[in-house]
């Protein structure tokens, strides 16, 4: 497309959702991504929590069916990756070039932290997990353990504890970073394990996860805790290096962003799981990506 009048960085579902939107409302709008389109989808087996669907959705296929409703309505996506962004004007630049849009929403997502051990990325789907809520119920009643000890950790240690049959909740620390209620919940909790100042040290499996190995951060002792889910949450990276010099960031590197998605740049919203926001899931980065498509849609509107 050589002259798009919107251009959305990324392909996951609140991407591909305002390329939807800004597209049904007339406008000529490009998606690029640097890898399939899908995002975060693309790395769950199935999703259970996606409204409409009485049964679980193989996750590719939904990825799939979103990509093409916006590519029906006139979307085009690109395969590349944006490398930068400029104001006044507006210029996106890319692997494949530079564009010079009217409105640009900044979707590119996160990417959950790993911890880098061997069959990590081999078990991811299998056992391995970075979405409690996504992929929870699919262990109901078994025996998981959660990695982390913030807010997220402690959150979705909880969400599991109610159920799965036991959760052990690893954190490298003697205390939490989370909120206080949270730690006093998962304190009380009957079936929630703490195993504080310990790592895990192994990730063990073949087709599926079987166990991880646990390692004391005091005297370097292991132990085996034999679950049948692992869920990491020792933090998630924004995609935002690309735009941090132009558009306004949290701590985090999440886009801040008003209730009507508007960044600090004229021109430029946010959808998903990128921007500053309590929930991130399918469901509300699809929410998130129609608002954005409409805003650009207006603004275009008011300014161009």
């Amino acid at each position: 497309m050589d002259n798009p009048e919107v251009v959305i960085a990324g392909a996951g579902p609140a991407g591909l959702t305002a390329g939807l939107y800004a597209a049904r409302a007339g406008h000529r709008a490009l998606i690029i991504e640097r890898a399939l389109p899908g995002g975060q989808v693309a790395n769950t087996p199935e999703v259970e929590n996606y409204p409409g669907f009485a049964e679980p959705v193989v996750a590719f296929e939904l990825a799939q069916a979103m990509q093409q409703q916006a590519e029906r309505a006139g979307a085009e996506i690109l395969t590349a990756e944006v490398t930068g962004l400029a104001r006044d004007p507006l210029v996106v630049r890319t692997s494949a070039g530079d564009f010079r849009p009217g409105a640009v929403i900044v979707s590119s997502g996160v990417q959950g932290k790993e911890l880098g051990l061997p069959g990590e990325k081999e078990l991811r789907g299998r056992g391995v997990s970075y979405c409690a809520i996504c992929d929870g119920p699919l262990f109901k009643g078994k025996t998981v353990a959660v990695v982390g000890g913030g807010d997220s950790a402690l959150d979705e240690a909880l969400y599991l504890a109610g159920i799965c049959s036991k959760v052990f909740l690893v954190h490298r620390r003697d205390e939490f970073r989370g909120a206080q209620v949270a730690q006093d919940r998962v304190r009380a909790a009957g079936n929630i394990e703490l195993v504080l100042s310990h790592v895990v040290s192994a990730i063990n499996g073949t087709a599926k996860l079987e166990s991880i190995e646990v390692e004391s951060r005091k005297d370097n002792s292991k132990r085996l805790l034999e679950v049948a889910g692992l869920f990491i949450y020792v933090g998630s990276t924004p995609n935002t290096a690309w735009c941090r010099d132009t558009v306004e960031l949290d701590q985090g590197g999440f886009v801040k962003s008003d209730r009507d998605l508007r960044t600090n740049v004229p021109g430029v919203f946010t959808a998903g799981d990128v921007r500053v926001t309590p929930l991130r899931q399918i469901a509300t980065a699809v929410g998130d990506g129609a608002l954005a498509g409409m805003m650009a849609h207006h603004w275009l509107g008011e300014h161009h």
